[in-house]
């Protein structure tokens, strides 16, 4: 029966792709995005990899903050191979006499840096960093050129000490693994950061050792060899593993986030390959009847049509697998000033078999049930399947078979994602949504009914017609309702989510936010930071807080290398936090477990934490929390939990301590301040002219970095909606093709008994904008409830209505709606009775 099958199959395909163009289309178009996006993240996990030791600096990084490195310390790191010592630090850079400055990252290099890698500089002069006539040399990255205006061998001043402007960075071998820049790199020798006079106790300086460790000897071993021999040392210890844990994660979640929308893409397109098969069998009855009826058995059916439909979603398939796979080279030659770092041009096999993997079982969960209708429905039936569709059950293995696939995609698209939980939550409401516009079209359909048989007699032609077609037997409600419904609401979602992120950023955030934020302001300079604000502008608001720098070593007495914590709270865990005490509740925060301490309270040691946090840690009132502060171990007990309002940015701290417990450790002060725009200016100049060692950051500065780098991901994240809706463009233009038969023989009976075009018209295009009005309103309703749980669980911030973006998804559905009802009933209007008949 195979060789039967395969042969049919073979003579089927003789009429080309005709009738199976939005099958290839939308399996290849889903295919695409899914191997694209997996390619994307393995090449840049081979360049993660590959360059981990350049992007680290060498095989172990090591630093603390406000101490530098002890002799023996040093001693400790040199006898395990070659090392670079540096410093880096945020300061202000001032020309002119403090008529223009800017924050900088300063970094301080000596003369072994870089151990791995090549720094690049234009022009490539020799020792750029070197003392010359009582000034220190200094590489810029040209962005600090272009913000104050100056070229080579300008002078800058920098503290105390006068640089001179070398050379421009064009690359900074470790930049990557560098944390959130508030401003252009700066680089200097070591001795003219000390030459700045800006290291003072507590001061937030993080003093660094790279070290490149002979062939053959472990890093992990080193690791041990240092934990050994220093178990109370500050300092935090990188290898390779972790050379740029940022860029990683930030690449998981964008990679996660862009295979969903594929898999949204694939999902959608499955409706189109469903309506495709379905809208080929119809116009094979004929045929099959035929078959049927001349004793070919119904596995013979099955197996003919099920082979002709896997060999061409097989060849979308590999359309969509090619298309992926060329996007890491076409990224790696377009996207070469956008990315981080240097793609890994190749072919990843991994991704690709994924996204075979989903396109197979697609294909398999949106065909069988077309394929399992004509195998099980007798030939008498058939014939009559213009007037009377296709009842009766497709049988159990087919059900079974289409569970198996069903559960065989939704397991992919969990067990293949870095955030599986986020996966799983996808797979949930994609579920869910697709029943619900299911539901929707059997609604309409029912609605429709009803008001036909209530009031078509008082609607007129046009309206009994249009309610009649939303009802009838063969109508494109459920393919429309569903290629419609699902990608408008992937639009509806991007469109808020953008929406409320470009107003929380552009619009709230610099009304909430404080004008400045000062930084290593020193505790004997508390008072002149006070009067000068005060004397420059009255109104203006200051707030200050002292601050050290620590980190978390333990939670519930379990080391933090060892405790189990949740993703959205490693953060916390990783490095050096800023850590305050305080004797009142801050504003911008709430209780939300425990109690706050009395203010004159002098007993053991205290933390109030961040409720989000100790959620992530598992921490509970009364649990243990170890603190390591300047290497000084501190275990405090939590006492209260808080709610904290980050969304404003002003000052808070995520663990806050009694007070008491930080007193004898080095500190600084940190400020923020609200004043008039108009006096920005005049007040940063006022304040750095009278304290040059104190940074400060321009809160509006520090939103259009990270606007601009939301601006980056949301590029990726526009052109994966634009797959979802072309995908959508595709099914809604086959839903209606796939019932265009059925329009021409119903045009053309209606035109014999007197029906004018302009009536078909009319009774048409009342039909699409009712299916466009009524998924337009279901898509912004679910679409908006995405929205609002990604905004407010996923990125912890704001969520606001937005009726515009709303309004404007509706009127694009119904036009979307219109326009496929345009122009697949043209053609059926236009056709002439008499051809169609005399065939008959």
């Amino acid at each position: 029966m195979i060789s039967l099958a395969v042969t049919f199959a073979r003579r089927e395909l003789r009429g080309g792709l005709k009738g199976f163009r939005v099958l290839v289309a939308c399996l290849a178009l889903g295919v695409a995005a899914i191997a694209g996006a997996g390619s994307l993240r393995a090449a840049f996990d081979a360049a993660l990899s590959e360059d981990a030791r350049a992007l680290l600096g060498g095989d172990l990084d090591i630093r603390q903050t406000h101490q530098p490195f002890a002799p023996d310390m040093l001693a400790a790191l040199a006898g395990l191979g070659k090392v670079t010592e540096g410093a880096e630090m945020r300061a202000m850079v001032q020309v002119d006499a403090n008529t223009r400055r800017s924050l900088v990252e300063l970094k301080g290099v000596d003369a072994a840096y870089p151990l791995v890698g090549r720094l690049e500089l234009s022009p490539p002069v020799p020792s750029p960093f070197a003392l010359r006539d009582g000034e220190w040399g200094a590489a810029a990255e040209a962005n600090l050129l272009d913000r104050l205006g100056l070229k080579l061998g300008d002078r800058v001043a920098v503290g105390d000490a006068v640089l001179r402007i070398n050379a421009v960075i064009a690359r900074e071998p470790d930049r990557v693994a560098t944390a959130l820049s508030f401003g252009p790199r700066l680089m200097v020798d070591n001795r003219a950061v000390e030459a700045t006079g800006l290291i003072r106790p507590g001061s937030l300086v993080r003093h660094t050792v790279r070290l490149l460790l002979p062939d053959g000897t472990s890093p992990a071993a080193a690791k041990a060899e240092l934990a050994r021999r220093f178990p109370e040392a500050p300092w935090q210890v990188r290898d390779v593993a972790e050379a740029s844990p940022g860029v990683g994660r930030f690449l998981d979640t964008l990679a996660s986030f862009l295979s969903l929308v594929g898999l949204t893409a694939l999902l959608v397109g499955g409706i189109g390959v469903a309506n495709a098969v379905k809208a080929y069998l119809d116009g094979r009855i004929g045929t099959i009847a035929t078959l049927k009826c001349l004793g070919a058995p119904s596995g013979l059916i099955f197996t003919t049509y099920f082979l002709l439909v896997g060999l061409l979603a097989a060849l979308g398939i590999v359309l969509g697998l090619a298309a992926g796979a060329a996007l890491v080279p076409l990224v790696a030659q377009l996207g070469t000033e956008r990315i981080p770092l240097p793609l890994k041009d190749g072919l990843y096999p991994r991704p690709l078999l994924i996204a075979a993997g989903f396109g197979t079982l697609s294909a398999l969960v949106f065909t069988l049930w077309p394929l399992a209708r004509a195998k099980a429905v007798p030939a008498a039936l058939l014939f009559r399947r213009l007037v009377a569709p296709a009842p009766g059950p497709v049988g159990k293995p087919m059900l079974a078979a289409l569970v198996l696939a069903g559960g065989g995609l939704a397991g992919l698209a969990v067990l293949s994602a870095a955030n599986r939980p986020l996966a799983a939550w996808f797979v949930v409401a994609a579920g869910a949504t697709l029943v619900l516009f299911r539901a929707l079209a059997w609604g309409l359909s029912r609605a429709a009914s009803a008001l036909a048989a209530r009031h078509g007699k008082r609607a007129g032609p046009t309206w009994r017609m249009a309610l009649a077609n939303l009802h009838r037997p063969g109508s494109a409600v459920v393919g429309m309702v569903l290629s419609l419904g699902l990608g408008l609401s992937v639009l509806v979602t991007i469109a808020l989510v953008e929406g409320n992120l470009a107003a929380q950023f552009g619009e709230r955030l610099p009304e909430q936010a404080p004008s400045f934020y000062f930084i290593d302001v020193q505790p004997d300079q508390v008072e002149d930071l006070e009067r000068t604000v005060r004397d420059t502008d009255p109104a203006a608001e200051l707030s200050k807080a002292a601050m050290v720098r620590g980190r978390i070593s333990s939670i519930g007495g379990v080391p933090v290398g060892e405790a189990k914590i949740a993703p959205e709270a490693e953060w916390a865990a990783r490095g050096d936090r800023g850590l305050s005490s305080a004797t009142a509740q801050p504003p911008g925060s709430r209780i939300v477990a425990g109690t706050w301490w009395p203010e004159d309270y002098q007993g053991p040691p205290l933390a109030s934490v961040d409720a989000a946090v100790a959620k992530g840690f598992n921490l509970k009132v009364g649990d243990r929390l170890g603190l390591n502060v300047l290497g000084r171990e501190i275990e405090v007990e939590v006492a209260s939990l808080r709610q904290i309002d980050w969304s404003n940015l002003s000052m808070n701290f995520a663990f806050l301590l009694s007070p008491g417990v930080l007193d004898g450790a080095p500190h600084t002060f940190i400020a923020t301040l609200r004043t008039a725009p108009a006096m920005d200016a005049v007040v940063e100049k006022a304040v750095t002219d009278r304290l040059p060692n104190v940074s400060s950051i321009r809160v509006k500065e520090a939103l259009e970095t990270v606007k601009g780098i939301i601006a980056e991901a949301d590029l990726a994240v526009r052109l994966a909606g634009v797959v979802t809706l072309a995908a959508g463009a595709l099914v809604l233009a086959g839903a209606v093709m796939a019932g265009h038969r059925r329009r021409v023989w119903e045009a053309v009976v209606l035109k014999v008994v007197g029906a004018t075009r302009g009536q078909l018209w009319r009774a048409h295009l009342a039909e699409f904008a009712l299916i466009g009005l009524i998924t337009g309103l279901a898509a912004a309703l679910v679409g908006s409830l995405a929205a609002r749980a990604i905004l407010i669980h996923v990125m912890k911030t704001d969520w606001v209505f937005l009726p515009g973006a709303t309004a404007l998804t509706l009127a694009a559905c119904m036009a979307a709606s219109l326009l496929a009802g345009f122009i697949g009933t043209w053609k059926a209007l236009g056709a002439k009775a008499a051809p169609l008949l005399r065939n008959e």
